[in-house]
């Protein structure tokens, strides 16, 4: 094998991605039958949105955050490509973020770091080549220190090698989930992006391991906002990669139990009947299920914590989405507030509450939370949502709402006084919206 590359030259332009073995989207695509896999993946830096009202100061492989995945079989050889455009403002973006070195470790790859692996300045190409040599689900990401900050801004994404004679099993819908964390605070500098405030990495929580997005696939709830399509009686394979930088994934499908897992996406480490599968930071495996019946079916992070920060998605016999765009999938944004408060409001309400309650799509088991600043005054919504038990025993309007609601008494949610404010800012937000915006914008789901 070689293991000389050529030397870093000139610029290249033009697409940021490039390869016909590269998927885009959460959908993987059939595997390209070249033997040689030529991918081109440019770094930027450029704006991205973590969280409705999170505008992020991103890294990027191929202009995305994770990068595209790229598919391969055991014995193709991949030549790589990459130039360093971190000083390029991205279209319609302005450069967030000073322009600095980059780097790329295939951990697919058998070569030597020091070759392959070494920091390119703003401008600058560099290009390698290796062979893949077992098969699995293997992490890339930028190699240039401090690692942490790098991996922590967005600078991930995935190889899927299949076996040389393919997986054992045929799948229907083949999917790639990834989970990462963000570490996110307010810019200092108060800069702001299309009225929103920018959101800038916060080292001191980098460091600590203290994020406040864990997400699948780069975005928080987003594959609740857009699930992933599938049908009662198919094969789903979810190739699944835990990118960390820092924590550990206990993945796990709601509704169903793995009927295959391939530890590190290798056939040979196989398990059978798993009802959650353990990954720490660049872990992976391929887990296998049949969708028993029609219904949504929710991928989370076990560590339940880290579910209350953004890993959750849905696969759904209900969506109709067009699988190869599966990003794109035609549901209206939901609207979003731009003051941090009401924002975070705003992702707090749903990881915790869209079991019970909705924001104009109607009741639940609680009531609909359109109007509720109307109806109540501040003073009484932070004392139920400090202790609704006390309220039951003296208020007669938290009576009265037990009793509509079938003596289902809302449990105490431990909340700060900070994260009451927080909903507070949220439902004063959204009753502040014009009426029935809420309701056609999808901000209940």
């Amino acid at each position: 094998m070689e293991l000389k590359s050529p030397p870093a030259r000139a610029r290249q332009t033009g697409a940021f991605a490039a390869g016909d073995a590269l998927s885009m989207t959460a959908t993987l695509k059939p595997l390209d039958p070249a033997s040689v896999k030529e991918v081109r993946l440019d770094t930027t830096h450029k704006i991205i949105e973590i969280a409705p009202g999170v505008k992020f100061t991103g890294w990027t492989f191929g202009d995305q955050v994770p990068g595209p995945t790229i598919r391969a079989r055991v014995g193709d050889k991949v030549r790589f490509k990459m130039t360093n455009r971190s000083d390029e403002p991205v279209p319609g973006v302005r450069v967030s973020t000073a322009p600095m070195m980059h780097s790329m470790d295939f951990h697919a790859a058998m070569v030597s770091p020091q070759d392959k692996y070494r920091s390119i300045a703003p401008g600058q190409t560099i290009e390698f080549e290796f062979t893949l040599n077992y098969p699995g689900i293997f992490m890339y990401h930028c190699g240039t220190p401090m690692i942490l900050e790098h991996i922590a801004s967005g600078m991930y994404g995935a190889v899927v090698v299949e076996p040389r004679a393919g997986f054992p099993t045929k799948a229907d819908r083949e999917y790639v989930i990834i989970q990462s964390e963000f570490y996110a605070k307010l810019d200092p500098g108060k800069r702001k992006v299309d009225s929103a405030p920018l959101y800038v990495l916060d080292g001191d929580r980098v460091r600590a391991a203290q994020p406040t997005h864990i997400v699948f696939n780069g975005v928080h709830n987003g594959m609740v906002r857009r699930p992933l399509p599938a049908k009662a009686g198919e094969r789903v394979r979810l190739h699944v990669l835990n990118v960390g930088p820092s924590k550990t994934s206990s993945f796990h499908v709601v509704g169903t139990i793995f009927d295959r897992v391939w530890i590190e996406g290798n056939p040979s480490n196989q398990f059978r009947g798993m009802q959650t599968v353990l990954l720490g930071s660049s872990n992976s495996a391929i887990v296998e299920f049949v969708i028993p019946e029609d219904g949504s079916y929710i991928m989370v992070d076990h560590h339940f914590a880290n579910a209350s920060q953004g890993a959750i998605g849905l696969i759904s016999t209900v969506v109709q989405a067009d699988t190869t765009e599966i990003e794109h999938h035609n549901l209206q944004a939901s609207a979003t507030p731009t003051q941090p408060e009401a924002a975070q409001g705003k992702l707090n309400f749903e990881s915790k509450c869209l079991a019970c309650h909705t924001v104009g799509q109607g009741k639940k088991l609680g009531p609909d939370m359109v109007g509720v600043t109307k109806r109540r005054t501040e003073d009484w919504l932070t004392r139920w949502l400090k202790s609704p038990e006390k309220m039951l025993e003296s208020d007669r309007d938290a009576r009265a709402m037990l009793k509509e609601y079938n003596n289902l008494p809302m449990p105490n949610q431990n909340l700060s006084d900070a994260e009451i404010q927080r909903y507070i800012r949220y439902f004063k937000w959204a009753d502040a919206q014009p009426a029935g915006s809420l309701s056609s914008s999808g901000a209940g789901h």
